[in-house]
């Protein structure tokens, strides 16, 4: 594992990427359908104090189905291109995560619709009244967070908010 270059501090890269992701309401989804398909879509989303991510998503959606089969996900947050400085480096974060279904009724159910309508508003009472909504918790296992050319950090569950600069070497 490299170290990071000097100019690249772990606090600044930390605090980089949790601008990024803020300053985002909903994430780009990534699942596996059916014949191991990929699909994308979006969904708004909560994060917890433990850094779980949560969604609530209806079953009639693909990416909702492919959830509770595969359970399996990718969420990517990233930088609009108004605003990047070259569109072929935008900032941009992916996690990796763990799709895990949140029984109705629960206190984390009801904990984590709480903070979503907070959020987002009165629709998500309107949305928990309706049976097809299902909630999920995306449990993050590996990040990477891209901020330019050659600037690119990983992280692994484990490593708590340590983020390794990867080189050439660490390429996957």
């Amino acid at each position: 594992m490299r170290l990071l270059k000097p100019e690249w501090t772990p606090a600044d890269i930390l605090g980089e990427l949790t601008a990024l992701r803020e300053s985002q309401r909903s994430v780009i989804l990534a699942t596996l359908g059916p014949g191991g398909y990929p699909e994308a879509s979006y969904a708004p989303y909560v994060r917890d104090e433990w850094n779980s991510f949560y969604i609530f998503v209806s079953r009639l959606a693909c990416h909702t189905r492919s959830l509770e089969v595969d359970r399996k996900a990718s969420l990517l947050f990233i930088e609009p291109e108004h605003l990047a400085r070259q569109i072929f480096a935008r900032r941009r974060l992916t996690y990796r995560c763990d799709a895990q279904p949140v029984g109705r009724d629960t206190p984390e159910w009801r904990a984590q619709l709480s903070s979503m309508q907070k959020r987002f508003g009165a629709i998500v009472e309107s949305l928990s009244q309706l049976s097809d909504f299902q909630l999920f918790r995306l449990v993050p296992f590996e990040g990477r967070f891209v901020r330019g050319f050659g600037q690119a950090f990983q992280w692994q569950r484990g490593q708590h908010d340590r983020w390794s600069h990867i080189g050439p070497e660490e390429r996957q």
